[in-house]
């Protein structure tokens, strides 16, 4: 059975849990006033490469949160890891290597409702069409 931070989880609850889990620790640890207000807006995601065997929680921030915000969660998150008596993750008892990324990017939509204004489908590749047909530096060890 697969545990997330002490708990017992299926693999579709990962990202919902870890978000629950590290709240009610930080209540725990006397630090759930700021670190659930920061955390309530994030969108939390969970992928896991099946190649490394990686688990990876992607925390998507708002822009509002500053990067003092930022480095107050990551510095909670890690102290977190250092002293719970349990894994972030683990399946029957062993334990799974995890990562966490916090990331505020946004990609432009250049279709549909949420449209970023002056992009388009043509704006967008623009720069890699006028790369493909302009004169490039000459590569001097081909000559």
């Amino acid at each position: 059975m697969w545990q997330i931070l002490g708990v017992n989880a299926m693999y579709v609850e990962f990202a919902d849990i870890w978000k629950e889990r590290m709240m009610e620790i930080s209540e725990e640890r006397g630090t759930k006033k700021r670190f659930s207000g920061i955390m309530k807006d994030a969108a939390v995601t969970h992928l896991l490469n099946g190649t490394s065997e990686i688990h990876t929680f992607m925390i998507d921030l708002p822009d509002s949160v500053s990067p003092e915000d930022i480095q107050f969660l990551a510095d909670e998150i890690l102290d977190i890891a250092m002293t719970a008596e349990f894994d972030f993750i683990s399946i029957d008892g062993q334990y799974q290597k995890c990562q966490v990324i916090f990331s505020g990017e946004k990609e432009p939509e250049i279709i549909g409702l949420g449209k970023t204004e002056g992009f388009s489908s043509g704006a967008v590749f623009l720069p890699i069409i006028k790369g493909l047909s302009s004169n490039g530096r000459q590569n001097d060890s081909m000559m």
